[in-house]
């Protein structure tokens, strides 16, 4: 009797239906070899609720894309207020892999669509990379006030750091074995932190 009760999906549960069976097929079969059929039918809806959410495909590549670094890089920078010694960068590194180990369709997506499609590309530089980088050279200026970080410039300090972010997402894929053990995970982080805090040269005494 309950099943006959449930009331349909809602617009918002059926649009991330929509938007999490496209990052599946994308990263996949690629953004050409998916068709709108195949997208609503990996969504279970019909073909036409697809354009009743967006325009066309493309509208939800670019959605795919920008959703997930919206919601990976927001992750990031809340964490940032933690990063104030050598083991806090390091767990904040750690998580973060894992966090991008578990979206790899949808950065496999971003990355071999953006090749091909400059428009997607120019919407994740201007609506995600642009503004994070806003965000994090605004804590790093901060903190640099407080003490925390010595002086330097805040806007190069947030671009080195999102971008070693983004070696420690794809470093299981790049640099590590896929498979790597979690102490394997724990001394990249490290590493990485370490180099960020404090580079590689031998200071002079």
């Amino acid at each position: 009797m309950g099943i006959f009760n449930q009331s349909p999906p809602s617009e918002t549960e059926t649009k991330k239906r929509i938007l999490q069976a496209a990052q599946r097929l994308f990263a996949r079969s690629g953004y050409d070899g998916t068709t709108t059929r195949d997208l609503a039918a990996a969504a279970g809806v019909a073909e036409g609720t697809l354009f009743r959410h967006f325009v066309n495909k493309k509208a939800i590549l670019v959605e795919v894309a920008t959703e997930g670094w919206v919601e990976l890089l927001t992750d990031l920078l809340t964490e940032l207020s933690e990063m104030g010694s050598y083991k806090a960068v390091a767990q904040v590194m750690r998580r973060r892999m894992l966090n991008i180990r578990d979206n790899s369709d949808m950065m496999r997506v971003c990355f071999l669509e953006a090749q091909f499609h400059p428009d997607l590309r120019d919407r994740i530089q201007l609506e995600v990379i642009g503004k994070m980088s806003i965000v994090a050279e605004a804590f790093f200026e901060t903190a640099m006030e407080k003490g925390v970080y010595r002086k330097m410039n805040p806007k190069i300090v947030a671009q080195v750091f999102l971008g070693m972010f983004a070696i420690a997402g794809f470093s299981q894929n790049t640099i590590m074995d896929p498979n790597a053990s979690p102490q394997q995970m724990q001394e990249m982080a490290e590493g990485l932190a370490d180099i960020f805090l404090n580079g590689v040269l031998v200071k002079d005494e």
